[in-house]
């Protein structure tokens, strides 16, 4: 891929005597064949045979489970007080504010309706990135938003939109859709004691809508937790003419027929491959989408959904896609109603991660082709600003977006990330006031993929802010606060320093704003007489402090002058030149406050 080494045994060989000790993939199998063709030896690859074993030894991994210390760890220390809180203040210490035009934040809580709008803002699986556990008690932004605001605030919700073109979002079908075979609102409901479904049911009843979920027991404490099924009845009727999809999501065996046509079957061929299935029954949820279908407003049809379960848990979800029109119109009826928007868009880890079969406008394989937002929510964010109200936008993502027009446009945006299982609290209390966002960008966001090198060009010309000659849209580093900070005072320990030396780099940091709040104090590292190509700065210490209205706190950086050092190829070793340096200490890269130079003399 990387057109590093000839063949897979080459760079095998290669790889492990950097010291790669373990290839997640395929390609050590080749390390017989490198032995062979003499890349490597194999009293080599024992060295990192020996390695692996001796990680897993102390892991305990051959041991008895009860003499190993950490296989007897309890669940409850896991989703303990003290992880909850945990996972509670990283999520508020990574909000970082884009804009915040005319202090639009903090809301008030005492606001009359607010509308929480977009497809990020109910989803529990947005609240994290690639290879994560699963939280006892996720909450998503708009749970946040509700749980935080005051009793007489209402508060709205629409999903506005897919998350991309060919990408919905599947949500749980809205019981205005559903109405009883008598004509009463909602599903009629059929207890059976047995997977069969057949004689008398035990009892029934009426849902609103399906969404069920009877954990490791059953409906009725009378029935076996392990042989028993539902039966729902009922019609459909829909809003507006168009393409629709039906969908089931459980862990049972289900069936769902419209106008006694199976359209969905989680025992049909292939339904559950690779899933762990039995009987059409999964081990976690699994979703089955119907075909899309061509459904007209004022029809009824006809629907009837069997479940049934035989092991584990129950649970079962009907789900709808909506054509986006249907998704915008209730968008703009909530946004109209609002005091205040609160716009939640970005991306899920089902868009952006590692080896993902999604190949859509933007996305292809887990890999990003755009970084500006989907075009869908694109789209509604325009028509939904077009409206006039107080609009917030919150971005859910895991790497940078393009997003220009809501620069220009939208008077407050809030970057949350994939926030974890608290991040729908840490939202809200950003937004409302009760936490000052002092989160700072760990990366560059960019007014295009254009303005970058191609993807397939692996120096690092033209990336980050350390090689990066354009204007960012924002730059790394940046955040703003609900607070404002002066420096003054920049010293160093020492105006002349040697390769073994350590200064410290102190400037007086003041809260000059009317708030208590974060700020996250930045050096930067400028080289003057280097004779080699070296960034346009590089970053040298941090230190986040918390400072109240007109406090003064001094901020102490240690900086080792060997990290000034670059790798000299010809010596084969990092070296540090004798020149001056000038070190930038700011509130981002972009935004450096004070400067000072240091005179280095260098050595290897």
């Amino acid at each position: 891929t990387h057109k590093f080494a000839t063949s897979a045994a080459a760079a095998s060989a290669q790889a492990v005597m950097a010291g790669t000790d373990l290839d997640c993939g395929g390609t050590y199998a080749s390390l017989p064949a490198a032995v062979d063709s003499g890349f490597i030896t194999e009293a080599r690859i024992d060295t990192s045979v020996d390695r692996l074993f001796l990680a897993r030894f102390k892991l305990g991994m051959f041991d008895p489970p009860d003499s190993v210390p950490w296989s007897n760890i309890p669940l409850s220390d896991v989703d303990s007080p003290a992880h909850r809180a945990l996972a509670l203040q990283v999520a508020r210490e990574s909000m970082v504010l884009l804009k915040n035009q005319g202090n639009l934040l903090p809301l008030r809580k005492d606001l009359g309706t607010i509308a929480v709008i977009g497809p990020n803002a109910d989803q529990t699986e947005v609240l994290l990135g690639n290879y994560h556990g699963t939280p006892a008690d996720p909450i998503t932004p708009l749970r946040g938003i509700r749980e935080a605001v005051g009793e007489s605030t209402r508060v709205l919700y629409a999903l506005g939109s897919d998350l991309a073109t060919g990408f919905p979002v599947p949500q749980i079908a809205p019981a205005r859709m559903f109405a009883t075979p008598g004509g009463e609102p909602g599903l009629h409901v059929e207890y059976f004691n047995d997977i069969t479904l057949t004689g008398a049911p035990l009892f029934s009843g009426t849902d609103s809508t399906v969404d069920a979920n009877w954990g490791l027991g059953a409906p009725r404490a009378d029935m076996n937790p392990d042989d028993f099924g539902v039966r729902w009845t009922g019609t459909v009727r829909v809003p507006e003419s168009g393409s629709y999809q039906l969908g089931l999501r459980g862990t049972v065996k289900f069936d769902l027929w419209l106008d006694d046509s199976l359209v969905i079957s989680s025992s049909g061929p292939g339904a559950g491959a690779g899933r762990g299935g039995s009987r059409g029954e999964f081990p976690v949820p699994f979703s089955i989408q119907s075909p899309p279908l061509q459904l007209e407003a004022g029809k009824t049809y006809q629907l009837r959904i069997d479940a049934s379960e035989s092991y584990g848990d129950a649970q079962l979800q009907l789900t709808w896609v909506p054509p986006n029109s249907v998704l915008e119109s209730q968008a703009v009826r909530d946004a109209r109603q609002a005091d205040a928007v609160v716009l939640v868009l970005g991306l899920t880890s089902r868009m952006e991660g590692e080896e993902m079969p999604l190949h859509i406008d933007g996305f292809d394989g887990g890999d990003r082709t755009k970084l500006a937002l989907p075009a869908p929510q694109e789209a509604l964010m325009e028509r939904i600003v077009a409206l006039g109200k107080p609009t917030v936008l919150v971005l859910l993502n895991g790497s940078a977006l393009s997003i220009n027009w809501a620069n220009a446009h939208v008077p407050a945006i809030l970057e949350a990330w994939y926030p974890g299982q608290a991040g729908g609290t840490a939202v809200a209390e950003t937004l409302f006031g009760d936490n000052d966002p002092g989160g700072r960008l760990p990366i560059t966001f960019y007014h295009s993929v254009n303005d970058l090198p191609p993807f397939s060009d692996y120096s690092m010309a033209g990336r980050t802010y350390r090689f990066f000659q354009g204007t960012p849209l924002y730059p790394f580093g940046y955040g703003l606060s609900y607070t404002t900070f002066a420096y003054s005072n920049l010293r160093t320990s020492a105006d002349s320093v040697d390769a073994s030396d350590t200064v410290i780099v102190s400037v007086d940091v003041t809260n000059t704003g009317s708030r208590a709040g974060d700020e996250v104090v930045q050096l930067y590292a400028h080289h003057l007489g280097t004779s080699v190509p070296r960034p346009n700065e590089d970053l040298r210490g941090f230190e986040r402090v918390r400072l109240q209205p007109g406090q003064t706190r001094t901020v102490r950086m240690a900086m080792p002058v060997s990290s000034l050092a670059y790798w000299d190829d010809d010596r084969h070793h990092w070296f540090v030149e004798s020149e001056p340096v000038q070190l930038r200490v700011g509130a981002s890269s972009a935004d450096i406050r004070l400067t000072t130079t240091v005179h280095v003399s260098g050595g290897s």
